[in-house]
């Protein structure tokens, strides 16, 4: 294909309305730019949508892992069991809240956590599981609740991919423990950064309004205002992880656009499967076979460099060359330098996760793509594969 005339294509491109950028230009015009109105107005939108009791807008969805696992008082030597296929802030959150990561192996297919493995892992240290909704597809969150249960354990479900994503019929955040969820430019919505973190979990609730602000007992935006006090006390040792309202800005409106989006990258996602399914040495992504909502925030397949010729790191620069970006999600991060040293990590230990990670590759998706961009990455993909 003759890729000449042809500017470089993403993996992902943010869909911003003028709405949303006219709201983001009121807000420089208010004055109050910081954590305010908007971000109170965007969490009450958000708690609508998933059906949460409490949602708390953040900095980033780190943040919102870091204050979830930070809410449960870890110890040395306290372990959070959580998938070997992530990215490195599921691992580096559970550490920086006191905790040891322990890697559990993958599903082929939907690369989330094996259910089977997790009850193996189970030590008395155990404190906690932290399962990802990889790619917007939801865990057997049945299986993962029954485990914590019977073990008594907390969940902290990353979501970071799963805004909107629903399991047997019900949202993602709308049941269960803590959720975090991530607005990074790449996800399914955005606040150019940011996240939040629902939960039904009353110490969680009490936790993380002071926690995500230094530990004081007040807002800031309520403490300034005309009838405010500029008084405070400080309850904790807090952070600094508040959203602000130009995020929210974004993020209100970015939430009315959310079930179209993911409806176009649903139907996107079914073009890719029915063009690439006849390609051998492609290992396509799969849907979990019980009752779900695939928000399909990545599509990422695996290549099999024995068959392709090629590997996936070659794949990704020949597709460049083509002006084509692929996405590379993720590396293990239990073989990561840190967390080899620091805990004796090594390969081998969970091999479905590790050759996932040195094969998979997401592919350009996005709410606003057009026919004529998905035929030129399928053509493409097709020709460097040939």
């Amino acid at each position: 294909m003759d890729t000449k005339n042809h500017s470089f294509l993403p993996f992902a491109k943010p869909c911003l309305s003028e709405a949303a950028i006219e709201e983001v230009v009121e807000t420089l015009k208010s004055g109050w730019i910081t954590t305010g109105p908007r971000v109170k107005k965007f969490e009450e939108d958000l708690a609508a949508y998933v059906s949460t009791p409490y949602v708390a807008c953040l900095s980033s969805a780190t943040a919102g892992l870091h204050l979830a696992l930070a809410a449960l008082n870890l110890h040395p030597g306290d372990e959070v069991i959580t998938t070997a296929f992530t990215f490195i802030a599921t691992y580096n959150t559970i550490v920086q809240a006191g905790g040891t990561p322990v890697p559990v192996d993958v599903e082929p297919g939907t690369y989330n956590l094996n259910c089977d493995l997790v009850e193996k892992a189970i030590t008395p240290k155990t404190k906690a599981i932290v399962p990802v909704h990889f790619a917007g597809a939801p865990v057997d969150l049945d299986r993962i609740y029954d485990i914590a249960k019977k073990h008594h354990l907390r969940v902290i479900e990353d979501a970071a991919h799963a805004i909107g994503t629903e399991y047997k019929g019900k949202k993602i955040g709308s049941f269960g423990d803590t959720q975090v969820f991530s607005f990074h430019p790449n996800k399914n919505m955005t606040t150019g950064e940011g996240g939040a973190l629902s939960s039904s979990n009353k110490a969680m609730q009490e936790f993380v309004p002071m926690a995500r602000f230094h530990g004081i007992n007040r807002e800031a935006w309520n403490r300034f205002a005309k009838d405010g006090s500029q008084l405070y006390d400080v309850n904790m040792a807090g952070f600094k992880y508040n959203m602000m309202d130009i995020q929210a800005a974004l993020g209100i409106h970015q939430l009315k656009a959310l079930d179209g989006f993911i409806k176009n990258r649903q139907e996107r996602v079914a073009i890719y499967q029915e063009a690439l399914k006849g390609i051998a040495c492609l290992s396509l992504p799969k849907a979990p076979n019980y009752d779900h909502n695939h928000a399909w925030h990545l599509y990422a397949p695996t290549i099999e460099p024995k068959i392709a010729g090629i590997d996936r790191n070659k794949l990704i620069e020949k597709m460049k060359e083509k002006n084509i970006g692929l996405g590379l999600h993720w590396q293990a991060p239990h073989l990561f330098s840190f967390y080899r040293k620091q805990f004796g990590f090594k390969e081998g230990m969970c091999p479905v996760a590790e050759n996932i990670a040195d094969n998979i590759f997401s592919l350009p998706l996005f709410p606003q793509m057009t026919d004529d961009e998905q035929n030129r990455v399928i053509e493409s993909l097709k020709e460097v594969l040939k």
